[in-house]
C-alpha cells in the first residue's frame, strides 16, 4: 500500500514509472494502442453504473463545497454523458496514429534524404478541474500519441476520475501495454500539484485545464513547458450585415447550450446600425431564456437588462450571464476583443464577406468563427475525437490539442556514404 502522506516520494515514484512506460509506448504498434482504447471504451460502458455511483459521491462533495450550478453541471455524469465518453474513446481509437507520420521529406544535392517525422513528447502531466470526462479524453489522446500521462483531476471529481481511470487501465491491460502508461494521482493533496510542476527529470510538458486561478498557478510555478489553456472570454460580434435569424439562433446556442464550458459566449458586441433590429431581438431572446444581460448605457433601454460595470468587460462568467455592448463599427469590435479577449474563441455574425475577411485577419485568437456557435470550440467537434484542452498560447500547439498536437518531431537523415566537404 502506498503512503499517500509522503507526497514527494509518491510523485517521484509516479514519475519514474511514467518515464519507463513512455520508453515502451514510443514504439508501441498502432494496433495495440487502438485495441487499448477500444477495450477501455467497452469497460467504461460496462461499468457505467459504478461510474455514476462514484459520481454521486462527487456531486455530494460539490454541493457541500458550494459549487455553482454551472460547475455542478460540469461535474455531473449520467448515462448520456458516459455514452459521450465511450464515443470519444472510440473516435480517438479509430484515428490514424500520428507517431511516425512523415510531415515533410526532401532531398539535398549532397545526396541526403531528410524526413521529418512525428514522435511522442514523452511524459505529459495533465491538471484539470471538475469535468471527470477529461480523465478519459486526456488519457486517450496521450496514449494515441505514444505518451505516458500523469493525470491530476480536481478534488471535486476525485471518485469519478478514479472510476474512469480504472477502465483505462483495464484497456491497457487488455492490449498488453504498460499499465503505468496512464496514471492518476491518488490523492486530493494539493502538494502533489506543486511536486508535479517541478519534476523536470520525468515530465516533458504540463497541460492545465481549468479556470484562471489554476492556469495562473501552473504558469507561475511550473519548471517544465506548459500548454496554456487560459480563460474562454468568448466574444460574438453582430455586424451591420448580420442575418437576424442566424444571429438569434447562434447567439442563443453559444450562451445557453452549456454555460459552464470554455466555448460559451461571454460578451456580445452589437454594431450600432442593428441595435434596434437584430440586437434587440437577440437580447430579448436571451433574457427570455433566463440569461442575465449586463448592458452598456445604450442597451440599457431594453427592458430586463441590468447596467454593466467596468468589471464586466473581459470576464468569464461560466454562468447564465452575458455582457453586451454597442460598437460603432467592426474595427471598434476588433479593438474591444484585443483589449478584453483571452485569445481563445471569437465569432462574427455577418453576410458581408469583406467583414469576415477583416475579422479573420485582424483578430488573433486561436479559434475564429463565422456564423457558427462558439460551443463548437471543441476538439471532438473539430474531428479530433477529443481534446486535452484549447491552447491559447502560440508555441507548439494552439487551439484544440488533440493527439497530433501531443507529438514533437525528429529528423531522419539517410545518405549513401555521404561526407561533407
Amino acid at each position: 500500500m502506498k503512503d499517500l502522506t509522503d507526497i514527494p516520494t509518491l510523485m517521484q515514484d509516479l514519475g519514474a514509472r511514467a518515464k519507463a512506460a513512455s520508453a515502451e509506448l514510443a514504439f508501441a504498434p498502432a494496433q495495440a494502442k487502438q485495441t487499448a482504447l477500444e477495450a477501455a471504451a467497452d469497460a467504461v460502458w460496462a461499468n457505467r453504473a459504478q461510474i455514476i455511483e462514484a459520481n454521486a459521491k462527487d456531486l455530494e462533495f460539490g454541493r457541500d463545497k458550494g459549487l455553482s450550478d454551472a460547475m455542478m453541471d460540469r461535474l455531473m455524469l449520467d448515462e448520456s454523458r458516459i455514452q459521450g465518453i465511450v464515443e470519444g474513446l472510440r473516435a480517438v481509437a479509430a484515428q490514424d496514429d500520428p507517431v511516425g507520420r512523415v510531415t515533410e521529406e526532401w532531398d539535398r544535392p549532397t545526396g541526403l534524404n531528410i524526413r521529418r517525422v512525428r514522435t511522442p513528447l514523452g511524459v505529459v502531466g495533465v491538471i484539470y478541474e471538475s469535468r471527470p470526462n477529461v480523465t478519459a479524453d486526456a488519457g486517450a489522446l496521450c496514449l494515441k500519441a505514444g505518451n505516458a500521462v500523469i493525470l491530476r483531476g480536481g478534488s471535486e471529481s476525485f471518485h469519478s476520475s478514479g472510476a474512469i481511470h480504472a477502465c483505462l487501465v483495464e484497456g491497457l491491460r487488455a492490449a498488453g501495454l504498460p499499465e503505468d502508461s496512464i496514471q492518476l494521482i491518488p490523492t486530493r493533496d494539493r502538494a502533489a500539484v506543486s511536486e508535479l510542476l517541478t519534476m523536470t527529470d520525468y515530465i516533458d510538458v504540463i497541460v492545465p485545464r481549468g479556470g484562471k486561478g489554476l492556469v495562473g498557478l501552473v504558469q507561475r510555478e511550473a519548471r517544465v513547458p506548459v500548454f496554456a489553456h487560459l480563460e474562454g472570454i468568448v466574444h460574438i460580434y453582430l455586424d451591420a450585415a448580420a442575418d437576424p435569424v442566424k444571429a438569434l439562433k447562434v447567439v442563443k446556442n453559444a450562451k445557453t447550450r452549456r454555460t459552464g464550458i470554455c466555448g460559451a459566449a461571454e460578451c456580445l458586441l452589437i454594431h450600432r446600425d442593428v441595435v434596434d433590429t437584430v440586437g434587440q431581438g437577440v437580447i430579448r431572446a436571451l433574457i427570455e431564456a433566463g440569461v442575465e444581460v449586463r448592458a452598456d448605457e445604450t442597451l440599457q433601454q431594453i427592458e430586463g437588462t441590468i447596467p454593466a460595470t467596468d468589471e464586466d468587460w473581459g470576464r468569464e462568467y461560466l454562468d447564465s450571464i452575458i455582457a453586451a455592448k454597442v460598437v460603432d463599427d467592426i474595427d471598434q469590435a476588433i479593438a474591444h476583443i484585443r483589449q478584453f479577449g483571452s485569445d481563445h474563441t471569437d465569432c462574427i455574425i455577418t453576410e458581408d464577406d469583406a467583414a469576415v475577411n477583416r475579422f479573420f485577419q485582424r483578430v488573433d485568437s486561436a479559434i475564429l468563427m463565422h456564423n457558427a456557435s462558439t460551443q463548437f470550440a471543441d476538439g471532438g467537434e473539430f474531428g479530433m475525437g477529443a481534446e486535452i484542452g484549447i491552447a491559447t498560447g502560440k508555441m507548439h500547439a494552439r487551439g484544440p490539442v488533440g493527439a497530433a498536437q501531443l507529438t514533437s518531431f525528429k529528423y531522419l537523415v539517410v545518405g549513401d556514404g555521404a561526407v561533407r566537404s
